[in-house]
Protein backbone atom coordinates (compact mmCIF):
# COMPACT_ATOMS: atom_id res chain seq x y z
CA UNK A 1 0.00 0.00 0.00
CA UNK A 2 1.31 3.43 -0.87
CA UNK A 3 2.59 5.67 1.88
CA UNK A 4 0.55 8.72 2.77
CA UNK A 5 2.34 11.95 1.93
CA UNK A 6 4.34 13.74 4.61
CA UNK A 7 5.12 17.47 4.42
CA UNK A 8 8.25 18.05 2.34
CA UNK A 9 10.54 21.07 2.68
CA UNK A 10 9.07 22.60 -0.43
CA UNK A 11 5.53 22.20 0.94
CA UNK A 12 6.22 24.68 3.73
CA UNK A 13 6.33 28.46 3.55
CA UNK A 14 9.60 29.46 1.93
CA UNK A 15 9.85 26.23 -0.07
CA UNK A 16 10.19 26.15 -3.81
CA UNK A 17 8.18 23.15 -4.94
CA UNK A 18 4.42 23.29 -5.42
CA UNK A 19 2.55 20.06 -4.60
CA UNK A 20 -0.57 19.18 -6.55
CA UNK A 21 -3.85 20.36 -4.95
CA UNK A 22 -4.87 16.87 -3.74
CA UNK A 23 -1.55 16.34 -1.95
CA UNK A 24 -1.56 19.85 -0.52
CA UNK A 25 -5.07 19.43 0.90
CA UNK A 26 -4.23 16.04 2.40
CA UNK A 27 -0.99 17.26 3.99
CA UNK A 28 -2.79 20.31 5.41
CA UNK A 29 -5.32 18.13 7.23
CA UNK A 30 -3.18 15.05 7.88
CA UNK A 31 -2.69 15.62 11.63
CA UNK A 32 -6.40 16.26 12.07
CA UNK A 33 -7.27 13.07 10.17
CA UNK A 34 -4.82 11.03 12.24
CA UNK A 35 -6.36 12.41 15.43
CA UNK A 36 -9.87 11.49 14.26
CA UNK A 37 -8.78 7.95 13.37
CA UNK A 38 -6.78 7.49 16.57
CA UNK A 39 -9.62 8.66 18.81
CA UNK A 40 -11.97 6.26 17.06
CA UNK A 41 -9.58 3.30 17.18
CA UNK A 42 -7.22 3.78 20.13
CA UNK A 43 -4.53 2.33 17.91
CA UNK A 44 -1.85 4.46 16.26
CA UNK A 45 -0.88 1.67 13.86
CA UNK A 46 -4.47 1.22 12.70
CA UNK A 47 -4.90 5.00 12.47
CA UNK A 48 -1.91 5.16 10.12
CA UNK A 49 -3.45 2.40 8.00
CA UNK A 50 -6.71 4.36 7.86
CA UNK A 51 -4.80 7.40 6.64
CA UNK A 52 -3.26 5.33 3.84
CA UNK A 53 -6.71 4.12 2.81
CA UNK A 54 -8.05 7.68 3.00
CA UNK A 55 -5.22 8.93 0.81
CA UNK A 56 -5.86 6.28 -1.85
CA UNK A 57 -9.54 7.19 -2.01
CA UNK A 58 -8.79 10.93 -1.94
CA UNK A 59 -6.56 10.64 -5.01
CA UNK A 60 -9.56 9.34 -6.97
CA UNK A 61 -11.83 12.25 -6.02
CA UNK A 62 -12.67 15.00 -8.51
CA UNK A 63 -11.60 18.03 -6.46
CA UNK A 64 -13.73 20.43 -8.46
CA UNK A 65 -16.83 18.74 -7.07
CA UNK A 66 -15.70 18.99 -3.43
CA UNK A 67 -17.24 21.94 -1.59
CA UNK A 68 -15.40 21.48 1.73
CA UNK A 69 -12.15 19.53 1.50
CA UNK A 70 -11.71 19.22 5.27
CA UNK A 71 -15.21 17.80 5.78
CA UNK A 72 -14.82 15.46 2.81
CA UNK A 73 -11.51 14.09 4.11
CA UNK A 74 -12.94 13.63 7.60
CA UNK A 75 -15.87 11.75 6.05
CA UNK A 76 -13.56 9.35 4.20
CA UNK A 77 -11.43 8.85 7.32
CA UNK A 78 -14.49 8.19 9.50
CA UNK A 79 -15.89 5.58 7.15
CA UNK A 80 -12.56 3.79 6.89
CA UNK A 81 -12.10 3.93 10.67
CA UNK A 82 -15.59 2.54 11.28
CA UNK A 83 -14.84 -0.51 9.17
CA UNK A 84 -11.52 -1.04 10.91
CA UNK A 85 -13.07 -0.45 14.34
CA UNK A 86 -15.42 -3.38 13.85
CA UNK A 87 -12.52 -5.61 12.80
CA UNK A 88 -10.47 -4.37 15.75
CA UNK A 89 -13.30 -5.37 18.08
CA UNK A 90 -13.00 -8.96 16.87
CA UNK A 91 -9.23 -8.90 17.47
CA UNK A 92 -9.74 -7.66 21.02
CA UNK A 93 -11.96 -10.62 21.80
CA UNK A 94 -8.93 -12.94 21.50
CA UNK A 95 -6.42 -10.53 23.08
CA UNK A 96 -4.45 -11.93 26.02
CA UNK A 97 -5.22 -9.94 29.18
CA UNK A 98 -6.54 -6.36 29.37
CA UNK A 99 -6.44 -4.34 26.15
CA UNK A 100 -5.18 -0.77 26.45
CA UNK A 101 -4.87 1.93 23.77
CA UNK A 102 -1.49 2.53 22.14
CA UNK A 103 0.24 5.36 24.02
CA UNK A 104 1.52 8.37 22.10
CA UNK A 105 4.40 10.63 23.06
CA UNK A 106 2.72 14.01 22.56
CA UNK A 107 4.03 17.55 22.23
CA UNK A 108 3.43 20.15 24.99
CA UNK A 109 0.82 21.99 22.93
CA UNK A 110 -1.52 19.01 23.24
CA UNK A 111 -1.54 19.37 27.04
CA UNK A 112 -2.28 23.09 26.64
CA UNK A 113 -5.50 22.25 24.79
CA UNK A 114 -7.40 20.86 27.78
CA UNK A 115 -10.30 19.46 25.75
CA UNK A 116 -8.00 17.73 23.26
CA UNK A 117 -5.83 16.33 26.06
CA UNK A 118 -8.87 14.89 27.82
CA UNK A 119 -10.24 13.40 24.62
CA UNK A 120 -7.04 11.45 23.88
CA UNK A 121 -6.23 10.50 27.49
CA UNK A 122 -5.98 6.79 28.21
CA UNK A 123 -8.93 7.06 30.60
CA UNK A 124 -11.18 8.68 27.98
CA UNK A 125 -10.15 6.27 25.24
CA UNK A 126 -11.14 3.41 27.56
CA UNK A 127 -14.52 5.07 28.13
CA UNK A 128 -14.96 5.35 24.37
CA UNK A 129 -14.27 1.60 24.14
CA UNK A 130 -17.62 1.04 25.87
CA UNK A 131 -19.54 2.75 23.06
CA UNK A 132 -20.73 1.05 19.89
CA UNK A 133 -18.65 1.89 16.78
CA UNK A 134 -21.28 4.33 15.47
CA UNK A 135 -21.75 5.95 18.90
CA UNK A 136 -18.00 6.39 19.17
CA UNK A 137 -17.74 7.99 15.74
CA UNK A 138 -20.64 10.37 16.40
CA UNK A 139 -19.32 11.34 19.84
CA UNK A 140 -15.79 12.00 18.58
CA UNK A 141 -16.92 14.02 15.56
CA UNK A 142 -19.45 16.08 17.52
CA UNK A 143 -17.93 16.53 20.97
CA UNK A 144 -14.24 16.67 20.08
CA UNK A 145 -14.19 18.11 16.56
CA UNK A 146 -17.49 20.05 16.68
CA UNK A 147 -18.74 18.90 13.28
CA UNK A 148 -22.27 19.80 12.21
CA UNK A 149 -24.87 17.06 12.49
CA UNK A 150 -25.29 17.19 8.72
CA UNK A 151 -21.59 16.43 8.20
CA UNK A 152 -21.67 13.62 10.77
CA UNK A 153 -24.79 12.14 9.16
CA UNK A 154 -22.95 11.85 5.83
CA UNK A 155 -19.89 10.36 7.51
CA UNK A 156 -21.77 7.59 9.35
CA UNK A 157 -24.53 7.14 6.72
CA UNK A 158 -27.39 7.98 9.09
CA UNK A 159 -30.14 10.60 9.07
CA UNK A 160 -29.57 13.81 11.01
CA UNK A 161 -32.38 12.87 13.39
CA UNK A 162 -30.74 9.51 14.10
CA UNK A 163 -27.35 11.17 14.60
CA UNK A 164 -28.82 13.60 17.14
CA UNK A 165 -30.28 10.68 19.12
CA UNK A 166 -27.01 8.77 18.94
CA UNK A 167 -25.07 11.85 20.07
CA UNK A 168 -27.39 12.36 23.04
CA UNK A 169 -27.08 8.71 24.09
CA UNK A 170 -23.28 8.67 23.71
CA UNK A 171 -22.90 11.99 25.56
CA UNK A 172 -24.89 10.69 28.53
CA UNK A 173 -22.92 7.43 28.55
CA UNK A 174 -19.56 9.24 28.58
CA UNK A 175 -20.67 11.86 31.11
CA UNK A 176 -21.54 9.12 33.61
CA UNK A 177 -17.99 7.80 33.40
CA UNK A 178 -16.01 11.05 33.30
CA UNK A 179 -14.09 12.21 36.38
CA UNK A 180 -16.20 14.28 38.75
CA UNK A 181 -13.64 17.08 38.97
CA UNK A 182 -11.45 18.61 36.28
CA UNK A 183 -7.74 18.27 37.03
CA UNK A 184 -5.32 20.97 35.97
CA UNK A 185 -2.00 20.06 34.31
CA UNK A 186 -0.18 21.37 37.41
CA UNK A 187 -2.23 19.13 39.72
CA UNK A 188 -1.55 16.16 37.44
CA UNK A 189 2.20 16.82 37.50
CA UNK A 190 2.24 17.19 41.28
CA UNK A 191 0.29 13.97 41.80
CA UNK A 192 2.51 12.10 39.36
CA UNK A 193 5.67 13.41 41.08
CA UNK A 194 4.35 12.21 44.46
CA UNK A 195 3.49 8.84 42.95
CA UNK A 196 6.93 8.58 41.29
CA UNK A 197 8.74 9.34 44.56
CA UNK A 198 6.67 6.83 46.51
CA UNK A 199 7.28 4.03 43.98
CA UNK A 200 11.00 4.68 43.60
CA UNK A 201 11.64 4.93 47.36
CA UNK A 202 9.35 2.08 48.32
CA UNK A 203 7.26 4.43 50.46
CA UNK A 204 4.17 2.31 51.05
CA UNK A 205 2.34 4.97 53.04
CA UNK A 206 3.15 7.56 50.39
CA UNK A 207 1.56 5.28 47.79
CA UNK A 208 -1.53 4.69 49.90
CA UNK A 209 -1.86 8.45 50.38
CA UNK A 210 -2.00 9.14 46.62
CA UNK A 211 -4.03 6.07 45.54
CA UNK A 212 -7.81 6.10 45.76
CA UNK A 213 -9.23 3.23 47.88
CA UNK A 214 -10.84 1.69 44.78
CA UNK A 215 -7.95 2.38 42.37
CA UNK A 216 -7.65 0.01 39.40
CA UNK A 217 -4.38 -1.06 37.77
CA UNK A 218 -4.56 -2.42 34.21
CA UNK A 219 -1.46 -3.97 32.65
CA UNK A 220 -1.27 -4.73 28.93
CA UNK A 221 1.39 -7.24 27.93
CA UNK A 222 -0.50 -8.74 25.01
CA UNK A 223 0.75 -12.20 25.92
CA UNK A 224 4.28 -11.08 24.99
CA UNK A 225 5.42 -9.38 28.21
CA UNK A 226 4.62 -10.37 31.77
CA UNK A 227 1.44 -8.63 32.91
CA UNK A 228 -1.57 -9.29 35.10
CA UNK A 229 -4.32 -11.01 33.14
CA UNK A 230 -7.06 -9.29 35.14
CA UNK A 231 -7.48 -5.83 36.67
CA UNK A 232 -5.84 -5.30 40.06
CA UNK A 233 -8.28 -3.47 42.32
CA UNK A 234 -7.81 -1.66 45.63
CA UNK A 235 -5.07 0.57 47.02
CA UNK A 236 -3.47 -2.19 49.10
CA UNK A 237 -3.28 -4.64 46.20
CA UNK A 238 -2.02 -2.03 43.74
CA UNK A 239 0.59 -0.72 46.20
CA UNK A 240 1.85 -4.27 46.75
CA UNK A 241 2.35 -4.75 43.00
CA UNK A 242 4.03 -1.37 42.56
CA UNK A 243 6.32 -2.08 45.51
CA UNK A 244 8.11 -4.66 43.38
CA UNK A 245 9.25 -1.92 40.97
CA UNK A 246 11.49 -0.22 43.54
CA UNK A 247 15.08 -0.06 42.31
CA UNK A 248 14.41 -2.15 39.18
CA UNK A 249 14.58 0.81 36.78
CA UNK A 250 14.14 4.60 36.94
CA UNK A 251 10.73 6.07 36.21
CA UNK A 252 11.07 8.88 33.68
CA UNK A 253 8.38 11.59 33.36
CA UNK A 254 6.91 12.20 29.90
CA UNK A 255 3.87 13.69 28.16
CA UNK A 256 1.75 10.76 26.99
CA UNK A 257 -1.60 11.31 25.28
CA UNK A 258 -1.55 14.92 26.45
CA UNK A 259 -1.12 14.02 30.13
CA UNK A 260 1.82 13.49 32.51
CA UNK A 261 2.94 9.86 32.59
CA UNK A 262 5.95 7.70 33.44
CA UNK A 263 8.23 5.64 31.22
CA UNK A 264 10.36 2.69 32.30
CA UNK A 265 13.43 2.01 30.14
CA UNK A 266 15.50 -1.16 30.34
CA UNK A 267 18.79 -1.39 28.44
CA UNK A 268 17.88 1.77 26.56
CA UNK A 269 14.56 0.38 25.28
CA UNK A 270 11.12 1.42 26.45
CA UNK A 271 9.77 -1.40 28.60
CA UNK A 272 6.62 0.14 30.09
CA UNK A 273 4.53 3.27 29.68
CA UNK A 274 2.36 4.07 32.70
CA UNK A 275 -0.44 6.61 32.43
CA UNK A 276 -2.58 7.74 35.36
CA UNK A 277 -6.15 8.88 35.85
CA UNK A 278 -6.88 11.38 38.62
CA UNK A 279 -10.18 12.11 40.31
CA UNK A 280 -10.64 14.20 43.43
CA UNK A 281 -6.87 14.60 43.86
CA UNK A 282 -6.28 10.84 44.00
CA UNK A 283 -5.16 8.31 41.41
CA UNK A 284 -8.16 6.21 40.45
CA UNK A 285 -6.67 4.46 37.41
CA UNK A 286 -3.23 3.25 36.39
CA UNK A 287 -2.64 2.02 32.85
CA UNK A 288 0.63 0.20 32.17
CA UNK A 289 1.34 -0.72 28.54
CA UNK A 290 4.11 -3.30 28.07
CA UNK A 291 3.22 -4.90 24.75
CA UNK A 292 6.19 -3.93 22.49
CA UNK A 293 3.92 -3.72 19.44
CA UNK A 294 2.09 -0.82 21.09
CA UNK A 295 5.18 1.23 21.99
CA UNK A 296 6.50 2.16 18.55
CA UNK A 297 4.99 5.68 18.70
CA UNK A 298 6.80 6.48 21.95
CA UNK A 299 10.18 7.25 20.38
CA UNK A 300 9.07 10.46 18.68
CA UNK A 301 6.42 13.05 19.34
CA UNK A 302 3.09 12.72 17.58
CA UNK A 303 1.29 15.90 16.55
CA UNK A 304 -2.44 15.88 17.24
CA UNK A 305 -4.91 18.47 16.00
CA UNK A 306 -8.59 19.32 16.42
Amino acid sequence: MADTPEPAPGDRPGGTSHPDPATEAFVTHRNLLFTVAYEMLGSAADAEDVLQETWLRWTGVELGEVRDQRAYLVRITTRQALGRLRALGRRKESYVGPWLPEPLLTSPDVAEDVELAESVSMAMLLVLETLTPTERAVFVLREVFDLDYSEIAEAVDKSQAAVRQIAHRARAHVAARRPREAVSPAESRDALAAFQRAVQTGDLQGLLDILAPDVVLLTDGGGVKQAALAPIVGAGNVAAVLGRIRGSAPLLPAQVNGCPALIVRLDGEIDTVMAVHLDGGLITGLYAVRNPEKLSHMERETTLRR
